[in-house]
């Protein structure tokens, strides 16, 4: 798909914001946006700075600010996993500027639009955020495989049954060690309540 066509998979508030903002998709981009948007697993291997982060996570905007809201309960849709608690950080603050731009546009057109809430979970984490999260869960749940393991042990798992999106951040960082075992067992672990959640065994 062509550059020039790629930014027509979106809402027209985020192709006039994206069109405000840069000059044109990147590579990494223009590849991977309509593999997201088919509901593909999408594996984006580019340099630092080619908007990779964006690339994936502007389909999820996208969803996520126009698309009917789900019950509260139903609420979690996009899993963001971080090998370092200060890159999700930084992901959780760069995700501010589309929110507000997008939503800021949506509105001067007259357009409805949600807000998602946004949740870091990390070894930081207040309690009494981690709490709050376990009550009302936002629409983006932004963590690292040591926290998403733990996560996943707790009350809240619940609340991870409705995620139907997982952003692997440096995957490369994470799959030989340590780190990369916790993620497959959050997996694993995850895959089991998502069974007994439908009523089904899956592998």
């Amino acid at each position: 798909m062509a550059r020039s066509e790629v930014l027509d998979l979106f809402h027209a508030a985020v192709r006039q914001w994206f069109a405000d903002a840069f000059d044109a998709p990147t590579r990494p981009q223009q590849l991977g946006w309509p593999a997201i948007a088919r509901g593909e697993s999408t594996l984006i291997l580019a340099p630092t700075g080619s908007g990779k982060t964006l690339a994936a996570f502007l389909w999820c905007l996208n969803r996520l600010m126009f698309e009917p809201a789900p019950p509260l309960e139903q609420r979690c849709r996009v899993l963001y996993v971080s090998p370092l608690k200060a890159l999700a950080v930084d992901v959780e603050r760069n995700l501010r500027a589309p929110l507000v731009g997008i939503g800021n546009v949506a509105r001067a057109a007259g357009a409805s639009v949600n807000v998602p809430e946004i949740a870091i979970r990390t070894g930081d984490t207040p309690a009494i955020e981690r709490a709050r999260f376990g009550r009302e869960a936002a629409d983006i749940l932004i963590t690292t495989p040591e926290s998403l393991f733990l996560l996943l042990t707790s009350n809240a798992r619940e609340r991870l049954t409705s995620i139907d999106t997982v952003i692997i951040d440096e995957i490369h960082a994470l799959v030989p060690g340590k780190r990369g075992a916790h993620l497959e067992g959050a997996r694993r672990d995850e895959a089991i309540a998502q069974a007994g959640h439908s009523g089904r065994r899956r592998d």
